[in-house]
């Protein structure tokens, strides 16, 4: 919107309004079209006719107070033996394959499906956790992983009162 629009102002009768350019149908048809494509190609992370393979991310949640730092992850279907957790002194690294297989019979009807996907989630660590003492669980499709801040860590937080005036 323009400020002339925002202006009540009689015009005269022979003004004629231009069209924008974004207002033509051809232009909002070939914007439309390279949506489509966009959107198509985004589905082959950038390899429209390579190898493509089922991608799975899954969602992980990073929290941190003053004495840990703790990580869930959702691998729904997923079992334990199929999750690799390594632990380095400033990444922790999560990686895993899912399998799964579906498959339906009937009286006049066999259906299979089959899905394969592997996913790796570097989560970069502050500086002074303590690595040693770091633990894992997992339950119910749900991975949580506490890491321990270090002493020296936790005695390196200052709080600082804020005034008012």
């Amino acid at each position: 919107m323009q400020l002339r629009d925002l202006i009540p102002i009689r015009r005269k009768e022979r003004d004629v309004s231009v069209r924008r350019e974004e207002e033509h149908p051809f232009f909002a048809l070939q914007r439309r079209m390279n949506e489509m494509f966009d959107s198509f190609f985004r589905d082959f992370e950038g390899e429209p006719f390579g190898e493509w393979r089922d991608q799975f991310a899954p969602t992980v949640d990073v929290k941190e107070d003053d004495k840990e730092l703790t990580v869930t992850a959702e691998l729904p279907g997923m079992d334990e033996k199929d999750i690799d957790v390594l632990l380095e002194r400033n990444a922790l690294t999560l990686k895993g394959e899912k399998k799964e297989k579906k498959e339906e019979k009937d009286k006049n009807y066999w259906h299979m499906e089959r899905r394969y996907g592997s996913f790796q989630r570097v989560i970069p660590l502050p500086e002074g956790v303590d690595t040693d003492k770091a633990t894992a669980s997992f339950k119910k499709g749900v991975l949580h992983i506490t890491v321990p801040k270090t002493e020296q860590a936790k005695a390196a937080v200052k709080k600082i009162t804020v005034k008012t005036e």
